[in-house]
């Protein structure tokens, strides 16, 4: 499903920067010598552009929403599913688990960085001085290494590494890979911040088993509670920009260094604090 989801992205870019925002560089352009009403005017024309692919985008979503609607799928019962440990039983509330607490915390930061890379790569590459044509596909790039490291995990984890290892590795590159974007311009840095979502991979799978380990029938509820910690990507973007403002869009990427060690820290400690053993 992640590689489905990353491919279409990579067709999403491709449909909006080729057919709908070709003339972006140009308009741009025309844009700033325009002013009230005329203004107006333009920025209409441009947003009605995306009107109708908009518009195929909530049909085909209706149309899953009825398929998923008129699906038999059967009932999941963790009680059943998943057999608590002696000590998991003796707990009263969901935020007994303080491994599950900094798992949501985590899977936050990690969706948060992962959209920081991907999201911000097209303005970082116009800021590193690329086109806006060519700065604009910089996210396909992005997406690329998401796949080619997905397709590394399928083959690997966890046969080769468990899921502790491959989050470990993974908030390390993050750390190094941020450090060497910071460190470098032009096209090196643009390249760094491409390897980030190389990085940002194998987070989602290490963190949900790790926050989920003998949670019993508290299961399905912390599922719930984790899916919440996908705010991050919400949230986190805004931070980065906050800091972009005061600061420029190379700079900005400094947060992501601790947002990473957290990530660093869950994997090598966090998962087991407060655990039932």
């Amino acid at each position: 499903m992640g590689i489905c989801n990353k491919v279409a992205g990579m067709i999403g870019i491709f449909v909006l920067v080729e057919l709908l925002f070709s003339d972006a560089g140009d308009f741009s352009q025309k844009i700033q010598s325009l002013s009230g009403s005329e203004l107006a005017m333009e920025l209409d024309v441009l947003a009605s552009r995306v009107i109708f692919p908009y518009t195929i985008m909530a049909v085909v979503l209706m149309g899953l929403a009825l398929l998923i609607l008129k699906a038999n799928l059967p009932e999941i019962d963790p009680e059943d599913e998943v057999t608590a440990t002696s000590e998991a039983s003796k707990k009263k509330s969901i935020f007994d688990f303080t491994h599950l607490i900094l798992g949501v915390v985590c899977l936050f930061m990690y969706v948060g960085v992962e959209v920081i890379a991907i999201d911000t790569i097209g303005l970082y590459g116009q800021y590193q001085g690329f086109d806006l044509n060519t700065s604009s596909k910089f996210g396909i790039y992005s997406l690329i290494a998401l796949v080619v490291c997905y397709l590394v995990g399928i083959l690997v984890m966890p046969k080769y590494i468990s899921q502790k290892n491959a989050l470990t590795v993974s908030a390390i590159l993050g750390v190094i890979f941020t450090i060497c974007a910071l460190a470098s311009n032009g096209g090196i840095s643009i390249f760094f911040v491409v390897l980030l979502s190389f990085a940002n991979t194998l987070m989602w799978p290490c963190i949900w088993p790790l926050a989920l380990d003998k949670l019993g029938s508290f299961t399905k509820t912390a599922s719930a509670l984790l899916i919440m910690g996908i705010a991050g990507g919400a949230v986190l973007p805004l931070a980065y920009g906050a800091l972009a403002d005061v600061t420029n869009r190379q700079t900005a990427y400094i947060i992501m260094i601790p947002l990473y060690l957290y990530i660093l820290y869950y994997a090598v400690k966090g998962h087991k604090v407060g655990k039932p053993v």
